[in-house]
């Protein structure tokens, strides 16, 4: 393997550390013949034997300590050159997205921000979603605000990667994603979604699909399954900002900010939709607040792992659920309003015995008197496997770690020290 080459493993894959190691002493007598192999060599061991603050537990990038998905992909300064990088980073029950790249991937670039629900333009987004088949990675070629005639249905192997540009999806329709699989969605300003009448639209492989009735959700699932929502900052809907239902599953729910919303995630059809029972979904690294409500998230039936969130507040309660579901909340700060309901946790009387409801904290953080009323036997373990498991962070840590939810990796909108000590009050959206 030439030295170049593993100069750059090096640099941008601290995982094979050791392993290159080994190998360039293996190579070292090899690689004397050379002036080029004997300073590059050089600069090898260099980097190799001394201290390296980027392979230290907490990785500090523009001041910021980041989390374990960020700093697979933020540590590199040329990430637009290697987007795809992007989908070996999700843990998680959605794993890692590694059908999403490789082999017969197309690169899409939307360039237009209008929108035709049946009959979608080249450079559109909807064209990207729907009429290319295979694997299809989309960027934006600037800033822009689409305002989408109707839902947007998302085929199979799509991931939609909003970095580099501000992308606005708001003011009528926004994202649904039905019967598909593989999918990212990353780096999206989703707001101000309405409910929509029945329709016709383009749905996956250029096919027209008929609609029924469309709540007002930012982003909603429905029989879908191994999808990573990162990155997305998302508010002010008509319904609710994230919805996984009828038996949607292996999903991963990371580095959001959710605010200014009433209902902000529901997992989970209804009491009566069995097929839940099967569903389990990871709540990661998001930012809750201020001025959200409830359903952060609320379950049926099916599993959630909740952990390393932030909690600014609510007003009727933070963690609910219905029909016997299991909720791991693990390692999240809870910073209760100054006034009003302080209980984090919520329970709907349903069939069945809440007994067998397993609602468990460990290593929480409560702040301003906030309290986790905890249910039933057992740890709720999620059983990860081995592209799925991450090593769960400090909760005392999460003002650092969860700063940078949202788009564009900051807080333009409000006073961050304010938000992170309860100095907004909290009361719920209309």
């Amino acid at each position: 393997m030439p030295l170049h080459l593993l100069l750059f493993i090096v640099n941008q894959h601290y995982i094979l550390y050791y392993y290159v190691k080994h190998k360039i002493l293996e190579m070292a007598p090899q690689c004397i013949n050379s002036i080029s192999s004997r300073f590059a060599l050089v600069l090898l061991i260099v980097i190799l034997f001394v201290p390296n603050p980027t392979l230290s537990k907490k990785t500090i990038v523009h001041g910021l300590n980041i989390n374990v998905i960020d700093r697979c992909w933020r540590r590199n300064q040329d990430w637009r050159r290697n987007r795809q990088q992007l989908a070996t980073c999700s843990v998680g029950f959605a794993g890692k997205m590694s059908n999403n790249i490789g082999r017969d991937l197309k690169h899409y670039e939307v360039t237009d921000p209008s929108d035709n629900a049946v009959d979608p333009k080249p450079g559109t987004l909807r064209y990207g979603t729907t009429m290319i088949q295979g694997k299809v990675w989309i960027t934006f070629q600037r800033d822009m605000t689409i305002r989408l005639q109707k839902p947007l249905l998302i085929s199979s192997f799509t991931a939609i990667d909003g970095r580099g540009a501000t992308v606005n999806i708001a003011d009528n329709a926004c994202l649904m994603i039905f019967k598909a699989s593989n999918i990212i969605i990353h780096g999206l300003r989703i707001h101000h979604c309405k409910a929509q009448a029945p329709s016709s639209v383009m749905g996956p492989k250029a096919k027209i699909v008929q609609l029924g009735q469309v709540d007002g959700d930012a982003i909603r699932l429905v029989t879908a399954s191994k999808v990573w929502i990162d990155h997305n900052t998302l508010y002010s809907c008509q319904d609710g900002l994230l919805d996984v239902t009828r038996g949607s599953t292996d999903v991963t729910i990371s580095n959001n900010w959710f605010r200014n919303q009433d209902k902000v995630m529901l997992l989970g059809h209804d009491d009566g939709y069995l097929r839940d029972k099967n569903m389990k979904v990871t709540v990661m690294y998001n930012h809750f607040g201020p001025n959200c409500n409830q359903r952060m998230p609320r379950i049926r039936h099916g599993y959630a792992h909740v952990v390393n969130n932030l909690y600014l507040g609510w007003t009727q309660y933070a963690i609910g659920g219905s029909m016997s579901p299991s909720v791991k909340s693990e390692a999240n700060l809870f910073i209760a309003p100054k006034s009003g309901n302080k209980e984090v946790t919520w329970r709907r009387d349903s069939i069945g015995n809440k007994n067998s409801w397993r609602f468990y904290s460990v290593r929480d953080v409560f702040e301003n008197g906030a309290s986790f009323i905890q249910t039933g036997k057992g740890g709720a373990k999620p059983h990860y496997n081995s592209q799925q498991l991450f090593k769960v962070a400090d909760a005392k840590s999460l003002r650092s770690l969860t700063r940078s939810a949202g788009v564009n990796y900051r807080r333009e909108d409000l006073n961050y020290k304010e938000r992170v000590t309860g100095g907004i009050g909290l009361k719920a959206s209309n």
